[in-house]
Protein backbone atom coordinates (compact mmCIF):
# COMPACT_ATOMS: atom_id res chain seq x y z
CA UNK A 1 0.00 0.00 0.00
CA UNK A 2 3.24 2.42 0.67
CA UNK A 3 4.24 1.34 -2.64
CA UNK A 4 1.42 2.60 -4.49
CA UNK A 5 1.01 5.47 -2.83
CA UNK A 6 4.84 6.47 -3.12
CA UNK A 7 4.44 5.52 -7.51
CA UNK A 8 0.78 7.60 -7.17
CA UNK A 9 2.87 10.36 -5.49
CA UNK A 10 5.72 10.24 -8.18
CA UNK A 11 3.20 10.48 -11.26
CA UNK A 12 1.53 13.76 -9.43
CA UNK A 13 4.77 15.35 -9.39
CA UNK A 14 5.87 14.52 -12.90
CA UNK A 15 2.32 15.99 -13.87
CA UNK A 16 2.46 18.80 -11.78
CA UNK A 17 6.02 19.66 -13.40
CA UNK A 18 4.85 19.03 -17.27
CA UNK A 19 2.16 21.35 -16.65
CA UNK A 20 3.91 24.18 -15.47
CA UNK A 21 6.28 23.65 -18.36
CA UNK A 22 3.75 23.72 -20.53
CA UNK A 23 2.15 27.18 -18.81
CA UNK A 24 5.37 28.87 -18.91
CA UNK A 25 5.79 28.13 -22.79
CA UNK A 26 4.94 31.91 -24.48
CA UNK A 27 3.63 32.39 -28.30
CA UNK A 28 4.86 35.85 -29.92
CA UNK A 29 0.96 36.78 -29.19
CA UNK A 30 1.99 36.11 -25.01
CA UNK A 31 4.85 38.37 -25.58
CA UNK A 32 3.09 41.37 -27.50
CA UNK A 33 0.44 41.02 -25.02
CA UNK A 34 3.00 41.74 -22.29
CA UNK A 35 5.03 44.46 -24.13
CA UNK A 36 1.36 46.34 -24.73
CA UNK A 37 0.96 46.29 -21.07
CA UNK A 38 4.16 47.63 -20.33
CA UNK A 39 3.61 50.15 -23.04
CA UNK A 40 -0.03 51.46 -21.75
CA UNK A 41 1.49 51.94 -18.08
CA UNK A 42 4.83 53.83 -19.34
CA UNK A 43 2.75 55.83 -21.83
CA UNK A 44 -1.30 56.83 -20.72
CA UNK A 45 -1.30 58.04 -24.71
CA UNK A 46 -0.61 54.59 -25.58
CA UNK A 47 -2.81 54.10 -28.92
CA UNK A 48 -1.44 50.77 -30.20
CA UNK A 49 1.21 48.76 -31.53
CA UNK A 50 1.74 49.47 -35.91
CA UNK A 51 3.32 47.33 -38.05
CA UNK A 52 4.29 50.12 -40.48
CA UNK A 53 6.09 52.21 -37.80
CA UNK A 54 7.42 48.74 -36.62
CA UNK A 55 8.91 47.91 -40.41
CA UNK A 56 10.07 51.51 -40.26
CA UNK A 57 12.11 51.23 -37.30
CA UNK A 58 13.61 48.07 -38.43
CA UNK A 59 15.09 49.76 -41.36
CA UNK A 60 15.88 52.29 -40.94
CA UNK A 61 19.70 53.77 -39.28
CA UNK A 62 19.46 55.73 -35.89
CA UNK A 63 22.19 58.07 -36.33
CA UNK A 64 24.88 55.65 -36.99
CA UNK A 65 25.39 53.06 -39.96
CA UNK A 66 23.39 50.25 -38.06
CA UNK A 67 19.58 49.27 -37.90
CA UNK A 68 17.84 46.03 -37.38
CA UNK A 69 18.08 44.93 -40.45
CA UNK A 70 21.93 45.72 -40.65
CA UNK A 71 22.06 42.11 -39.56
CA UNK A 72 18.55 40.72 -39.86
CA UNK A 73 18.70 41.95 -43.44
CA UNK A 74 15.99 43.36 -45.06
CA UNK A 75 13.94 39.93 -44.91
CA UNK A 76 13.33 38.99 -41.62
CA UNK A 77 12.25 35.85 -42.89
CA UNK A 78 15.78 35.11 -43.84
CA UNK A 79 18.60 34.55 -41.98
CA UNK A 80 20.93 37.14 -41.39
CA UNK A 81 24.60 37.72 -40.50
CA UNK A 82 26.19 39.75 -37.79
CA UNK A 83 27.60 42.95 -38.79
CA UNK A 84 30.61 42.83 -36.78
CA UNK A 85 31.31 38.70 -36.45
CA UNK A 86 29.95 37.63 -38.95
CA UNK A 87 27.86 34.84 -37.54
CA UNK A 88 25.11 33.36 -39.23
CA UNK A 89 21.70 34.80 -37.10
CA UNK A 90 18.56 32.03 -37.70
CA UNK A 91 15.80 34.12 -38.92
CA UNK A 92 13.64 36.89 -37.10
CA UNK A 93 10.24 36.08 -38.12
CA UNK A 94 8.30 33.64 -35.92
CA UNK A 95 6.93 32.14 -39.31
CA UNK A 96 9.95 31.21 -40.91
CA UNK A 97 11.56 30.24 -37.00
CA UNK A 98 9.10 29.10 -34.83
CA UNK A 99 11.24 29.67 -31.59
CA UNK A 100 11.55 32.83 -31.95
CA UNK A 101 9.79 35.25 -29.09
CA UNK A 102 8.53 32.41 -27.18
CA UNK A 103 10.68 33.33 -24.07
CA UNK A 104 10.12 36.40 -22.44
CA UNK A 105 14.03 36.14 -21.04
CA UNK A 106 15.63 36.11 -23.78
CA UNK A 107 13.45 38.44 -26.02
CA UNK A 108 14.36 40.99 -23.23
CA UNK A 109 17.66 40.18 -23.37
CA UNK A 110 17.88 40.11 -27.12
CA UNK A 111 16.17 43.71 -27.41
CA UNK A 112 18.78 44.92 -24.45
CA UNK A 113 21.59 44.28 -26.29
CA UNK A 114 20.66 45.16 -29.76
CA UNK A 115 19.07 48.53 -28.85
CA UNK A 116 22.28 49.06 -27.43
CA UNK A 117 23.91 48.46 -30.26
CA UNK A 118 21.75 50.14 -32.86
CA UNK A 119 20.55 52.96 -30.86
CA UNK A 120 23.07 53.48 -27.73
CA UNK A 121 19.61 53.26 -25.28
CA UNK A 122 17.18 50.89 -24.47
CA UNK A 123 13.69 50.14 -26.47
CA UNK A 124 11.38 52.02 -25.41
CA UNK A 125 8.30 49.11 -25.20
CA UNK A 126 6.36 51.15 -27.73
CA UNK A 127 9.58 50.30 -30.11
CA UNK A 128 9.72 46.58 -29.16
CA UNK A 129 5.76 46.05 -29.92
CA UNK A 130 5.87 48.23 -33.08
CA UNK A 131 9.08 45.59 -34.39
CA UNK A 132 7.33 42.65 -33.04
CA UNK A 133 3.68 43.93 -34.84
CA UNK A 134 5.99 44.02 -37.94
CA UNK A 135 7.85 40.97 -38.16
CA UNK A 136 5.12 39.05 -37.04
CA UNK A 137 3.44 39.96 -40.80
CA UNK A 138 6.18 38.27 -42.37
CA UNK A 139 5.45 35.09 -43.81
CA UNK A 140 8.77 33.66 -45.72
Amino acid sequence: MIRIFHVLVLVFVAVAGLTSLSAAAQTPGDVLTALKTEAKSSNTAFQGFSAERGERFFKQTHGNELSCSSCHTENPGASGKHAKTSKIIKPLAPATNPERFTDSAKVEKWFKRNCNDVLGRVCTPQEKGDVLAYLLTITN
